[in-house]
């Protein structure tokens, strides 16, 4: 009984304690506005949930006084904002709103649903934080850029979601809703890039962009990236840059995988990976340094034709299934024999699917020395596959550095594989 007691006041407290840390942001708001013009302040908000988490603590004892209860409060919120907004020329919602959500969040928080009372806080104090930030960016997107996200809210938010993730096509190879996250991916990130750029400037936002994206997929942001050299679309060497920036998160990204997937194989690739990593980072900091030195146009403007182009991603698509329609026929034909070769040809375009693949292997299938060197096959491939991708599209004379960077990892990864062996 006495636990039940002591949960019931830290849900209570937690509401109070959620509702006064939204009452400080709107009161911080409105700070300046004259007496009796606010919908409500610190106060009003803490008792907002307070009210909620009294409601939560109480449903499963007194379903109806606390359905009462929560009603009541809504009404006062709504009232609230008919007084404030009485004879106003412009009418704001956010104030009630928040007066709502507030009572919600305090009504998880009574109910025991402390983490998500607490993320909901959160994001909303965050959300209303960025008040300025949100007008002064909607103030300065342009017809193009609106457009651009219609089109990308289009494939990631209705299409994507729709199509089936079952497989189909020989082999039962492919299953359209993976194949499409391709397209998502490549084309998210290319706009991803461009938002980058227009926030923090051409050098931060597009090495932030890679060294981001490429925690998801170094493959994709390679494709986005190969896109605007092909377009001129900023500058060359920064964009090289960013190539060999997203190769080094990529070695980074496969050796923590391998750390938390497959543990038995990590000493030996380590000594793979990370001198790789280590190359490709040396990379792009001198494509930089020679950049800055040469007076680049590293800190100058940015022109993107498209800020959402869907040709690198559709292409990207293509050869993704093609590589593993080939892995399916390799498996098929060789079974078990042909592991290696499975392993290297599906990690092509995703390393990731290798590693999980190895991971889930029977303990013992393969040495740690030989498991390390079956996943410098993928590895090797993808670097290759992002070569190719990168000079298809951009052509030697743009891509050349990033081409030249991503090989120079390669034989970095050669001699730890000489090592290793």
């Amino acid at each position: 009984m006495t636990v039940l007691v002591y949960s019931e006041l830290y849900a209570t407290g937690l509401a109070l304690a959620l509702g006064l840390l939204i009452g400080v942001q709107r009161g911080w708001v409105s700070r300046s506005d004259p007496a009796g013009s606010r919908f409500a302040g610190v106060r009003t908000f803490g008792l907002f949930g307070l009210a909620g988490g009294v409601a939560g603590v109480m449903q499963a004892r007194a379903t109806t006084l606390a359905f009462v209860l929560l009603a009541a409060s809504a009404v006062l919120v709504l009232l609230g904002y008919w007084r404030s907004t009485k004879g106003r020329a412009s009418i704001s919602g956010t104030a009630s709103l928040t007066g709502l959500i507030t009572l919600a969040a305090g009504f998880l928080a009574g109910s025991g649903e402390f983490a998500l009372a607490s993320v909901l806080t959160g994001t909303t104090v965050l959300v209303l934080a960025q008040r300025n930030r949100w007008h002064h960016w909607l103030r300065h997107i342009e017809e193009h850029e609106m457009q651009a996200i219609a089109r990308f809210a289009l494939i990631a938010l209705v299409i994507l979601p729709l199509l089936p993730d079952t497989p189909f096509g020989p082999y039962g190879a492919w299953r359209p809703r993976q194949l499409w996250l391709v397209v998502v991916l490549v084309s998210g990130f290319s706009f991803a890039g461009y938002a980058g750029v227009k926030l923090l400037g051409p050098a931060r936002g597009i090495l932030a962009t890679a060294a981001a994206g490429s925690m998801v997929s170094s493959t994709a942001v390679t494709a986005a990236l190969a896109g605007k050299l092909r377009d001129r679309a900023g500058d060359a060497a920064l964009l090289n840059a960013g190539v060999a920036l997203a190769s080094a998160t990529m070695f980074l990204r496969v050796t923590l995988l391998t750390a938390a997937l497959a543990p038995f194989a990590l000493a030996g690739f380590a000594k793979l990976a990370l001198p790789a990593m280590a190359i490709s980072l040396m990379a792009s900091w001198l494509i930089l340094r020679r950049t800055a030195a040469a007076g680049g146009g590293a800190d100058g403007a940015i022109t993107v034709r498209n800020p959402f182009d869907l040709k690198p991603a559709l292409l990207l698509m293509a050869l993704t299934m093609a590589l593993t329609l080939t892995a399916r026929w390799v498996l098929e034909r060789y079974g078990d024999a042909g592991l290696a070769a499975v392993l290297a040809i599906s990690g092509t375009v995703d390393v990731d699917s290798a590693i999980i693949t190895m991971g889930n292997l029977p303990s013992g299938t393969l040495t740690p020395r030989v498991a390390a060197l079956v996943l410098a096959l993928p590895v090797t491939l993808n670097t290759l596959f992002k070569t190719a991708v990168l000079l298809g599209l951009a052509g030697w004379q743009r891509a050349w550095p990033g081409a030249a960077a991503m090989l120079a990892s390669l034989v970095a990864l050669g001699g730890g594989a000489l090592l290793v062996w």
